[in-house]
């Protein structure tokens, strides 16, 4: 019963995920696609997907959002910051800034 609680669960932070992304990119594509790092075909894609196709990938048993930081101590500098005074956010976008040029990088070599 409780995998069953656990797969709903996945199933709706899917689908409100998959919501937020597709208001994001109406609202402003290319601020939507450096925050959820993904490319114009991914976005494209996003944006034509109908209800039906949302609700079906909404029910993998995967979460199809992921952490922005790719190491513990990466989510540390944010969460630990001793130096914080009011400018987490700003911290966490660069933080996670860095992390997608890198990958922009690794993609390019």
């Amino acid at each position: 019963m409780q995998n069953i609680d656990l797969l709903d669960e996945i199933e709706e932070i899917n689908l409100a995920y998959l919501l937020l992304a597709q208001r994001m990119l109406h609202s402003d594509r290319v601020s939507a696609m450096f925050r959820l790092k993904i490319d114009d075909e991914m976005a494209d894609l996003l944006l034509t997907l109908g209800a039906r196709q949302l609700a079906r990938l909404a029910r993998t048993n995967q979460l199809l959002c992921h952490f922005g930081h790719d190491s513990a101590d990466r989510l540390r500098q944010v969460t630990e910051n001793p130096r914080d005074q009011g400018l987490g956010r700003f911290h966490a976008s660069l933080l996670m800034a860095s992390r997608a040029g890198a990958l922009s990088a690794a993609e390019g070599a």
